[in-house]
């Protein structure tokens, strides 16, 4: 079983919609019960707190359903749990290593994936959903690309 954890900065945009998103994904290929997949925050800011209600918006115009998700904070065992800690941002990134160190490459920015490799907007700052959602449905299907070439 492939383990992802996807990381940003609340747990209520950027990483539950990639969280989603990939479930949706891999189902859709009749592969999840090769994955287990969640999602974390770099932040205690939004702990508790459910997806924010246009990611919620966005999700369930595709039919997918994020009921019950609160955001949680990353930790260090997270580490040895999940085999690809993936996140949206530099940011993220710098705060990841300060959770945990990666001493195993585990950590990567989703869009590093992909053939254009930028940080994921937050959507929170930018309003920009669309974009958001657009740039993590192509990491996804990357991410997955990238796992089915390795490990499935």
């Amino acid at each position: 079983m492939v383990k992802i954890l996807f990381v940003c900065l609340g747990n209520i945009c950027r990483s539950p919609m990639a969280e989603f998103l990939m479930k949706d994904l891999v189902k859709s290929r009749g592969i999840q019960n090769d994955f287990y997949i969640e999602s974390a925050a770099t932040s205690t800011e939004e702990l508790g707190n459910g997806v924010y209600p246009p990611v919620k918006k966005l999700l369930a115009a595709r039919g997918i359903d994020c009921t019950g998700k609160r955001a949680r904070q990353m930790t260090a065992a997270d580490y040895n749990k999940f085999d690809y800690i993936v996140c949206m941002d530099s940011s993220n990134l710098r705060n990841m290593n300060y959770i945990a160190a990666d001493t195993q490459g585990k950590y990567r920015k989703l869009l590093d994936f992909t053939d254009n490799p930028h940080d994921v907007a937050d959507p929170w700052y930018t309003r920009n959903f669309a974009l958001t959602e657009s740039d993590i449905e192509r990491g996804c299907e990357a991410l997955l690309e990238h796992i089915s070439l390795k490990e499935i």
